[in-house]
């Protein structure tokens, strides 16, 4: 398969996981994280489908496309290993979804990471809430859920709480 084809699978398989994350849990109280900014485009469309949820941004530095840029109070600056036990400490066990596409293109170094990152995005989550990721998670206490009907099967993870 092209990488072209990887990529497009990727971004179908992102937004149909993250529509019926937000269906899921609409719901919900608690704040929606989104671990990762890049250019926004993913942000941009959380704030379309879920217009009436805090959405928290974790990023080293803003760069994204102004129409995709959260307001200054919504993020969390700085390494994530460092800002999701800060998020810990204020919100504690309260969200409701939370969105990670954080990987690179180095399979080994994504699960890796995966493996390193996932003890500190188990605590935030509350009861019923969902994780959505590009990659596999390694939880002790979260379950993965059915992908919806229009996700490809492998480019995009659901767990629950």
């Amino acid at each position: 398969m092209s990488r072209l084809d990887l990529f497009i699978n990727r971004m179908v398989s992102q937004r149909a996981c993250l529509n019926h994350a937000a269906k899921l849990t609409q719901g919900m109280a608690g704040p929606v994280f989104e671990l990762g900014l890049g250019n926004g485009r993913t942000y941009h469309h959380m704030c379309e489908i879920m217009p009436d949820r805090d959405i928290y941004v974790f990023e080293r530095a803003v760069a994204s496309h102004p129409d995709s840029t959260p307001p200054d109070d919504r993020v969390f600056l700085g390494d994530v290993f460092e800002t999701l036990p800060r998020a810990y400490e204020r919100f504690g066990a309260t969200a409701s979804l939370i969105h990670a596409d954080l990987g690179g293109h180095n399979a080994e170094k994504n699960d890796v990471f995966a493996r390193e990152i996932s003890p500190l995005i188990a605590p935030l989550m509350a009861e019923g809430g969902l994780m959505v990721s590009s990659d596999r998670m390694y939880f002790d206490d979260l379950r993965e859920i059915a992908l919806p009907d229009d996700a490809i099967p492998g480019r995009c993870f659901i767990y629950k709480r």
